[in-house]
């Protein structure tokens, strides 16, 4: 096509995709979106010929309309919750959101829940995310390990939830355990806009997030004491989150916008 009349072709790279010449047309753009400065690191790393030039790097964004600063549960949704886990009124609540894969930390968690009950700290973990039907053989692998740590009373699965918003409203702090970067971290941001502290590693997108918004929440990549020491630090001092207003999502959709409107004049 000519090139002063054909649509101009723009890419977003939203996660790491395997590296082979089916995902490389993601790389392709004229201009290419990478939703972190992981991403953009990870798209000049694996696909050559791609000109730093034409990344623009536009984070994600959380709309603060559905995820205000300091949102309280309403009363019927509480009543619900309570009468479901009657164990968690008046607690504090560590929750570790996602499904049941084997990168997403659920083994450091149960560990976490284990070393906190032996330093005498009184806490209910929630395990938030639906079973992978492929992966059933690890989601009874964690269920046994929660087993064998005798922590059966204190980890409680919650399934598959549609109320993450008020879920991570009355945690006292949300955990993002991956042990592989994530590309960018939409739970870790959700939570943070909320008002609710985030304790995860410092890596990917989950640790670009908390630089910005949280550095109080970085932990070493798979450090469990560094962890311990630093959920215990969040539960027991005053380490409040600011209200955030870098990742938002009108912010997302003006950048996107306006790179579009860039290459229409162009």
């Amino acid at each position: 096509m000519d090139p002063r009349t054909r649509p101009s072709f723009i890419t977003t790279v939203h996660g790491m995709y395997s590296v082979k010449k089916y995902s490389s047309i993601m790389a392709r753009g004229e201009v290419v979106i990478a939703v972190s400065e992981t991403i953009k690191k990870y798209i000049l790393e694996n696909y050559p010929g791609v000109e730093e030039s034409r990344i623009r790097v536009i984070p994600r964004g959380v709309d603060p309309v559905q995820f205000p600063y300091g949102y309280k549960p309403e009363r019927a949704w509480l009543e619900n919750w309570y009468t479901q886990y009657p164990q968690l009124r008046g607690q504090s609540v560590l929750t570790l959101p996602g499904r049941l894969t084997r990168l997403k930390g659920h083994e450091d968690f149960v560990s976490l829940m284990a070393t906190l009950r032996d330093r005498g700290r009184d806490v209910y973990g929630l395990i938030v995310g639906g079973e992978d039907p492929r992966r059933k053989a690890y989601a009874d692998e964690i269920r046994q390990r929660v087993r064998d740590g005798g922590l059966q009373d204190r980890i409680l699965f919650t399934g598959y939830r549609s109320d993450m918003r008020e879920i991570y409203a009355v945690s006292s702090i949300v955990l993002s355990l991956s042990t592989k970067p994530e590309s960018f971290g939409r739970t870790v941001l959700e939570a943070l806009c909320l008002g609710v502290p985030v304790v995860g590693y410092e890596h990917g997108g989950v640790g670009e997030i908390l630089r910005e918004i949280y550095p109080s929440g970085l932990v070493p990549v798979r450090d469990a004491s560094a962890l311990a020491d630093r959920v215990l630090d969040i539960l027991e001092g005053d380490t409040p989150v600011p209200e955030q207003e870098i990742f938002t999502l009108s912010s997302m959709l003006e950048k996107t916008l306006s790179v579009y409107k860039s290459l229409q004049h162009s």
